[in-house]
C-alpha cells in the first residue's frame, strides 16, 4: 500500500500542460476502399501521451498484455499490406482508456489489471475521464467511422475484421485455443472464416471463447452490429505471434483465407449488404 500511495502522489504532481502536447490517437494505413474489407486493431499500442508518466507503474508493466495486445499490430500491418485494404490502429495503451469498451463500461479505465494496480487511474476526476475519451477514444472511433463512410460512399460497404491477441495462460489455467473468432448476431463473415481455419489448420479454433463477442458497446458492436455491417473479431494466442515469424505466418494464413472469401462472388455479395 505504501508503494501505491507514493506513486499516486507522484501522478498528482504531473505537469498538466504536458497533456496538451501533440499525440496522434490513431494511425490509418493505406489501402483500397473498394476492396469491401477494412481492418481495425483496438489494442495496437502500449504508448502513452506525454505527461502520463507510465500511470505510476514501472515501465516494464507496459510490455505486458495489460497494456496492449502483443503481436496484434504487426499482424494487422502485414495483413493489410498483403490484402491491399485500409486499417485503423489505436496509438494509445488500453490502460489509458480502452477503445474496445463502451464509455459507460466500468472497465473503460482500468484501476486493476491482472494483479497490477494502476495508480494513475485510481480515483481520476470526471474532467480527466472526459479528457481521455475526447482526445483519444473518440478520435480513434471517428477515424473508423470516417473510413466506413468512405467505403460506403464508394459503393463498397465493407466487412470489418478486428485483430486482437490473448494470453496463453489466465489465472493459472492454460488456454487450449491457438486462435478464436468472436462475434455477436451477424455470422456472414464468421461462418466461412471459422470453417476455413478449422478445415485448413490443426489448430483448436475457439468460437466465442475464451471471450464472448456479445459485449454491447464494444468496437464491433459500435461499428459492425449497430451499422449493419458484416464483421468478425479474430483473437490469436500471444505465443503464436510474439515473434516476427509467427506474425508473418498468421498474417499470411489470414490473408489467404480472407482473400478467398472476398473473391467468392456469392459470399462477397452477401457481405456487402447493410442489414437494417
Amino acid at each position: 500500500m505504501i508503494e501505491f500511495h507514493l506513486a499516486e502522489t507522484e501522478m498528482k504532481k504531473t505537469d498538466l500542460s504536458a497533456y496538451d502536447a501533440p499525440f496522434p490517437p490513431f494511425e490509418r494505413l493505406p489501402g483500397s476502399v473498394q476492396k469491401g474489407l477494412i481492418l481495425v486493431c483496438d489494442h495496437a499500442s502500449n504508448h502513452l501521451p506525454p505527461g502520463y508518466d507510465f500511470l505510476g507503474l514501472p515501465e516494464c508493466e507496459f510490455e505486458r498484455h495489460i497494456a496492449w495486445d502483443i503481436g496484434a499490430a504487426a499482424v494487422t500491418r502485414l495483413l493489410g499490406r498483403q490484402l491491399g485494404v485500409p486499417a485503423i490502429l489505436s496509438n494509445f495503451s488500453r490502460l489509458l482508456v480502452d477503445p474496445n469498451r463502451a464509455t459507460d463500461d466500468p472497465t473503460l479505465i482500468m484501476q486493476l489489471s491482472d494483479g497490477a494496480i494502476i495508480p494513475g487511474n485510481a480515483g481520476i476526476s470526471e474532467e480527466e475521464r472526459a479528457r481521455r475519451i475526447n482526445r483519444y477514444y473518440e478520435p480513434y472511433h471517428q477515424a473508423i467511422e470516417d473510413l466506413l463512410d468512405e467505403c460506403i460512399a464508394a459503393d463498397h460497404p465493407p466487412a470489418i475484421v478486428s485483430i486482437h491477441s490473448f494470453t496463453q495462460e489466465w489465472h493459472g489455467c492454460l488456454r487450449p485455443w491457438e486462435a478464436a473468432i468472436l462475434w455477436d448476431r451477424d455470422d456472414r463473415l464468421v461462418k466461412p472464416l471459422l470453417n476455413c481455419l478449422r478445415k485448413e489448420t490443426d489448430f483448436n479454433i475457439g468460437d466465442n471463447e475464451p471471450y464472448s463477442g456479445r459485449l454491447q458497446g464494444d468496437c464491433m458492436y459500435r461499428h459492425g452490429t449497430s451499422r449493419g455491417l458484416a464483421h468478425a473479431l479474430v483473437e490469436i494466442r500471444q505465443d503464436q505471434i510474439r515473434d516476427e515469424e509467427g506474425q508473418r505466418q498468421w498474417a499470411g494464413r489470414l490473408a489467404d483465407i480472407l482473400g478467398r472469401i472476398m473473391d467468392d462472388p456469392e459470399i462477397a455479395a452477401e457481405l456487402a449488404v447493410i442489414r437494417k
